[in-house]
């Protein structure tokens, strides 16, 4: 099984991001600017990356596979804060493989999830639960007392996906979405501070862990 990890994103994640973008959200214009919005005190991405697998910085082609003696060397390094560069793990050249990518905007004490997309290529693995469960923990370490979020009316998946991590159904944004004029679903979490969601989160945590056999790293 492939181990994925959630981290800051960066200027050198752009090209894959927006092509993620792209293939998520074709019809709205003008895409997002992540080189502006990276350097936003209120704007926040997460980027889900693959762990055996790294991409060419130049031919933006991904690069064969690790072995799996190599991946557990880099994993292992990771874990203990050493640069894998300086083991010669990877090179210079390569890039992480990004897998998906989260976007908040923080506003007063609200934290919103303005975007949260995985390729056709990694649906159904877990990689958009693993978001999530950054985003919110994300959302704590910025101080926010709320997740807030619009969902398509017509997407029950995501909709089901969000109740599990105590998403409400709280209004509709009518003819919110440009493509089709579908509805918006608002949801918003209670208190994300408060100790009862705390223990919500950790055991929906603990419980995807389990399922992806300890696979995934979310951080601290």
């Amino acid at each position: 099984m492939v181990g994925y990890s959630v981290r800051p994103m960066n200027a050198d994640d752009i090209s894959q991001v927006s092509a993620i973008d792209r293939e998520a959200f074709p019809t709205e214009w003008p895409p997002p600017s992540f080189k502006r919005e990276l350097s936003s005190s209120m704007v926040r991405y997460l980027v889900a990356q693959d762990e055996s697998r790294r991409i060419d910085s130049d031919a933006k082609t991904p690069a064969p596979k690790r072995g799996m003696w190599e991946s557990l060397v880099v994993r292992m390094r990771h874990v203990l804060g050493r640069n894998d560069a300086a083991a010669g793990v990877t090179t210079a050249q390569d890039v992480p493989f990004i897998v998906g990518y989260a976007s908040i905007w923080m506003m007063v004490d609200e934290s919103h999830l303005t975007s949260i997309a995985v390729p056709k290529s990694h649906q159904r693995q877990g990689i958009g639960e693993l978001l999530l469960i950054a985003v919110i923990k994300l959302s704590l370490q910025m101080k926010a007392q709320v997740v807030t979020l619009e969902v398509r009316a017509s997407n029950s998946s995501a909709q089901a996906l969000y109740a599990k991590y105590g998403f409400k159904n709280v209004g509709v944004r009518r003819r919110y979405y440009t493509d089709n004029s579908e509805d918006a679903v608002i949801m918003t979490t209670d208190k994300i501070t408060s100790p009862t969601y705390q223990a919500k989160l950790r055991e929906m945590e603990a419980k995807y862990l389990e399922r992806h056999k300890a696979l995934a790293q979310t951080g601290s």
